[in-house]
């Protein structure tokens, strides 16, 4: 049985529109638990948000048979105060247990309840992990909407677009041909052993002993290759002995998938997770030797980044200080207001393979949007020209020398000033990186995508905010200013 919201209000809660918030507070909770509240306590906005709620999460849950689940609303504000925080469940499960107005916002008033209603770690990571892409994406078009009603944008001809992409890292350890290795022989050892003893056999007893005798070999490795002589006779021994530790570390990893795979093969056990591992592991093991010993070049298409996170690529975007960066690309598209419109994951695509299915879906959800300013990365002459068929403006510099006629069209006032404000899009990639999109724990593409949705959702709720707290200080002064004006008028007379 799940509920949006209770229609009752129990003894002792505080109705969510009572709360009140510090106008001149500068932190984050303040103002995206304001955005939640200006979404229930907006009748527009509150009703198609509970709608898409209510049809994407579990739609096929009775509303009145049943134990009581987490009401709708609930997983929606988790996950927006987790991400926007940037908090891990361990960090979301004490906060929502112990913050007085992020549990007003849950719909909890503890001060004269007889039992506390307290969240467990698992109740956290079971419900939020409801949310997915879709809905979030919706949700996220309904909130901008009402951020532009906020700033009074009424007219649909005026919305204007800033577009780049960044990296958002995957949990993953840097990728080398021996630590993939031993990734996979360990979860090949693992879930071998785990199977044996459900059968009551003994086999693979010592895989313990058996990974902790690989991962020696493995710190040989890696211990040899730190050393940077300069004798040449010393730098053909360190080559010689590197070659050696390799040949026993796949000596010894040899033994220990054939002993595994005596083991299934006698035991008859045949599990689907253990043969994709003893695929990786194989295909390792073949990149180790074409590599180190036949000094064969590995192509890049052949490379694998993580077992566990499969999507995972290599990055080098050719920043200072960041040589390579591990995880996928994300586009996004922000309007001039500081709301990000919309955003793309891109896998194993570039800036110019997504600059045009970006824009054209959010010409879909905001069709006043006439004009975006790109990057030199997202041009092409393709690229150009279906742009142009999309927007009003499109300023996108063109790669290399440009002609005449373009270098005219790229000095105009209009083309300038869309420029010189491009770079404002960089202070939104840094606002997302800093509230929880750095880099993502969640394992899965579906969970990455779902991951990046949530967060861009929560900066466009801690942006409306923001405006709403903005509002409140500047009422404020004027009520101040009001009535010190009239303290002094009556001083006067």
């Amino acid at each position: 049985m799940r509920e949006i919201r209770p229609t009752q209000i129990n003894f002792g809660e505080i109705d969510i529109s009572q709360i009140k918030f510090n106008p001149r507070s500068r932190d984050e909770m303040p103002q995206v638990l304001r955005g939640l509240q200006y979404i229930y306590i907006t009748p527009s906005i509150r009703q198609p948000v509970f709608a898409l709620l209510e049809k994407h999460i579990l739609p096929e849950v009775s509303k009145k048979n049943g134990r009581p689940g987490m009401d709708l609303w609930q997983i929606l504000v988790l996950g927006v105060v987790r991400l926007n925080l940037n908090w891990n469940y361990d960090r979301l499960e004490d906060e929502v247990n112990n913050h007085c107005q992020l549990r007003e916002m849950l719909g909890h008033g503890d001060t004269f309840m007889p039992v506390r209603h307290e969240y467990s770690l698992q109740t956290l990571k079971d419900n939020v992990s409801l949310l997915t892409e879709d809905l979030i994406n919706e949700i996220n078009v309904l909130v901008v909407k009402a951020g532009h009603a906020l700033l009074k944008k009424k007219d649909p001809e005026t919305l204007e677009g800033r577009c780049d992409s960044f990296v958002v890292e995957s949990n993953v350890h840097f990728p080398t041909d021996i630590t993939l290795l031993f990734d996979a022989l360990r979860k090949v050892m693992t879930l071998s052993a785990r199977a044996c003893m459900k059968q009551g056999s003994s086999y693979l007893r010592q895989n313990v002993y058996q990974l902790r005798c690989l991962k020696n070999l493995l710190r040989v490795i890696q211990t040899r290759k730190h050393s940077r002589p300069k004798n040449p006779a010393a730098i053909e021994k360190k080559s010689a002995g590197v070659v050696k530790a390799h040949v026993a570390y796949l000596g010894l990893a040899t033994t220990l998938l054939l002993k595994t795979a005596n083991a299934l093969s006698e035991l008859k056990i045949e599990e689907d997770e253990i043969e994709q591992y003893i695929t990786h592991a194989k295909r390792q093991m073949d990149q180790i030797e074409r590599r180190v010993i036949k000094g064969e070049v590995i192509p890049h298409e052949e490379k694998v980044f993580s077992l566990f996170e499969p999507h995972t690529e290599w990055i080098s975007k050719g920043k200072a200080g960041v040589p390579v960066e591990l995880g996928l690309r994300v586009c996004i598209l922000e309007c001039a207001s500081g709301f990000i419109l919309n955003h793309v994951v891109m896998q194993k695509q570039t800036d110019d393979q997504v600059a045009v299915e970006i824009t054209r879906e959010t010409k879909k959800r905001f069709p006043g949007l006439r004009q975006v300013s790109y990057d030199k990365g997202f041009h092409s002459p393709e690229n150009q020209k279906d742009l142009a068929e999309i927007l009003q403006s499109v300023v996108l510099p063109k790669k290399g020398k440009c002609s005449k006629a373009r270098a005219e069209e790229e000095s105009s006032l209009t083309f300038k000033r869309a420029r010189c404000q491009h770079s404002a899009v960089e202070s939104a990639i840094n606002a997302l990186e800093v509230h929880g999109l750095d880099y993502c724990p969640d394992k899965g593409l579906d969970a990455f995508k779902c991951y990046v949705s949530l967060a861009v959702l929560s900066r466009n709720l801690q942006k409306t905010g923001a405006i709403l707290q903005q509002k409140t200080s500047l009422k404020d002064k004027r009520l101040k200013q009001r009535a010190l004006n009239e303290a002094l008028r009556l001083k006067a007379a």
